[in-house]
């Protein structure tokens, strides 16, 4: 029976440790494909330690009488833990949602024109969220336009995404609960399915497979932002956050020099700035260094003509459709132009009568996760 007993509190420790060690940032965690494991674990966590708990139970009473001091420390030594697992390392008590959303007009705004805000523009109404703050969210809820969107930002990935958060018709409730190949991981409240921040794919659960709706956006400095949408709302800091948000203030320049969200600044390391496209049937991958450099690249997706551009803040991301291969778009001061006709940034021509070019999905992103999550992704130039 002892042996009984000391094999259930090793089982316990093992079995606490591995339940977070799969989806949090621990050597060598993050680099196998081992969500289902992660997934079996943590979904049926309850029921192994009811199974590892009454094994202790057979066994303490014979382990009491052989050494009571070390069945004693053989007892609290999982319940620490346990409760540096459940409650210090547990992703969801790491990071919290906004506690009070606070969004003004520019006019009203403490932050700075020059910080990177994901912009979000809905049925007339925009909205712009800084990095900053969204980086230690992860999430932020709210509606804009009349329809519930979940904004969200994993810092490790340097990926930012808008979803609907919807699930089979109905408005849904997502928590963080850890990450997987170094990206956030969502499960929702109704399936406790989990869902990847940088795809909004459900990767494990009842809805495996599912994809939650995205909805557009652009990362832009504040100032482009309001160039464009002049009578946007901004997102305010939450003074609960208030060092939160200050270990933050370095990330979107780059200049963080940790393992998780460092910069390299020459080119496809895995720490690389890339901007990337995917349009379903094909996927590209654009160099940040050169993006900058040359404000503009022209490609062919298929036989779809893409321009991406980079404005002159040297922050701001866009994409569009060309209307012919052979429209080329250059810079002319702060607009664009293919010689002919200029253009906003929002892609609408200065001329009421010219056509608007349309805006392409674009996305800035550690070169290790546009690749790991676009696995047929292909490189500019190819």
């Amino acid at each position: 029976m002892k042996k009984l007993f000391y094999s259930a509190v090793i089982l316990l420790v093992v079995f606490e440790i591995a339940n977070v060690y799969f989806i949090m940032p621990m050597p060598g965690s993050q680099e196998q494909n081992t969500i289902d494991l992660a997934y079996f674990l943590y979904s049926k966590r309850w029921i192994i330690r009811g199974l590892l708990f009454i094994l202790l139970l057979v066994g303490v009473k014979s382990a009491w009488k052989g050494a009571w001091w070390l069945t004693l420390l053989c007892l609290i030594i999982p319940g620490v833990v346990a409760y540096m697992t459940h409650f210090k390392m547990a992703a969801d008590t790491m990071f919290y949602q906004p506690k009070e959303l606070q969004l003004v007009p520019a006019s009203q705004s403490k932050i700075s024109l020059d910080r990177i805000v994901l912009g979000v523009e809905m049925n007339g109404e925009a909205k712009a969220y800084p990095i900053q703050f969204l980086g230690y969210h992860h999430q932020v809820r709210d509606t804009i336009g009349g329809k519930p969107v979940m904004i969200t930002y994993c810092t490790v990935c340097r990926s930012g995404r808008v979803f609907e958060p919807s699930v089979n018709g109905q408005e849904e409730i997502f928590r963080l609960v850890g990450m997987d190949h170094y990206n956030a991981i969502f499960e929702d409240r109704t399936t406790k399915s989990w869902w990847r921040q940088a795809t909004g794919e459900a990767v494990a659960g009842p809805l495996k497979g599912t994809i939650l709706p995205e909805l557009p956006n652009v990362q832009a400095s504040l100032e482009t932002w309001l160039s464009l949408h002049p009578n946007s709302l901004i997102m305010q800091p939450d003074s609960n956050f208030k060092q939160a948000y200050e270990d933050m203030s370095d990330f979107e320049s780059g200049r963080p020099e940790g393992r998780l969200t460092r910069y390299d600044t020459a080119s496809w390391q895995d720490k690389s700035w890339i901007a990337g496209i995917d349009l379903g049937t094909i996927s590209r991958a654009y160099d940040w260094n050169e993006l900058v450099r040359k404000g503009v690249i022209q490609d062919m997706l298929g036989d779809i003509p893409v321009a991406i551009v980079v404005s002159k803040d040297k922050s701001s991301l866009f994409a569009f459709q060309r209307h012919t291969p052979a429209q080329e778009l250059t810079f002319r001061r702060d607009t664009l132009t293919d010689g002919e006709m200029d253009y906003y940034l929002s892609g609408l021509p200065l001329d009421t009568l010219g056509r608007e070019l349309k805006l392409v999905p674009v996305y800035q992103e550690y070169w290790h996760s546009w690749r790991t999550f676009h696995p047929e992704t292909t490189r500019y130039p190819e």
